[in-house]
């Protein structure tokens, strides 16, 4: 009954770093994550043989939160009566301002998380769009607000009973709040690896209530 994140029915599973590698195949490191595209030429040619060494975008680092608290990444919420689960909060190339880079789970959208050669975080083709803070709500149709999400499940005692007739209000367990990056560097939020050979994409990382140390939660792809 703890939430982790957000991810299609049959889709997620948990593994720990030492079990995950690049979705090149290489295993993931601290200095692997940090190559910058430059040191492309420090590379010896024969490296590049045989497809040993693929240089691809690094995502854009995201947020975690909205600067005004309202939202976060892996939290589900309505874009125009669409539900959708929020990948990216921060700033973008195309546009000024901060913007939420949203994930459409029951209809289509325009992108992949990538817009015009930039990679802000992955999701399906076709089902990614950006919207600004202002344009969403909690996924039960109600705005969402620094105050709303900062209200613990403990505070339902402190809520005048009449003021939940109606349904007007219903908590929700909150999900458990993710690391950006493992301990060891070598993997962030949104980052397609590659776990039992099946493709997948970083959705959570830190600890868990059902094993000891750090644990990585994967969407299967």
């Amino acid at each position: 009954g703890v939430p982790y994140f957000e991810c299609p029915v049959g889709t997620g599973v948990f593994a720990q770093p030492g079990q995950l590698s690049a979705s090149g195949g290489v295993p993931a490191s601290p200095q692997a994550a940090a190559t910058p595209a430059a040191a492309v030429s420090a590379i010896p040619s024969a490296a590049l043989d045989d497809d040993e060494i693929v240089i691809v975008p690094a995502a854009v680092p995201s947020q975690f939160n909205s600067s005004d608290g309202a939202f976060s990444l892996g939290q589900p919420v309505m874009w125009n009566g669409k539900k959708s689960i929020v990948r990216y909060i921060g700033d973008v190339e195309f546009a000024k301002g901060e913007w939420v880079g949203l994930e459409l789970t029951d209809t289509w959208g325009v992108h992949d998380g990538s817009v015009l050669g930039v990679p802000y975080f992955e999701c399906p083709v076709g089902t990614g769009v950006f919207a600004q803070p202002g344009q969403l709500s909690a996924s039960g149709g109600v705005p969402a607000s620094p105050q709303a999400a900062a209200t613990p499940a403990a505070a339902v005692s402190a809520i005048p009973s009449a003021a939940l007739d109606d349904d007007e209000i219903v908590i929700v367990p909150a999900a458990v709040p993710s690391q950006f990056n493992s301990s060891d560097g070598a993997f962030s939020l949104g980052q397609p690896v590659m776990w039992n050979g099946k493709k997948s994409i970083v959705r959570y990382i830190g600890d868990v209530e059902f094993a000891k140390g750090e644990w990585v939660g994967l969407e299967l792809t």
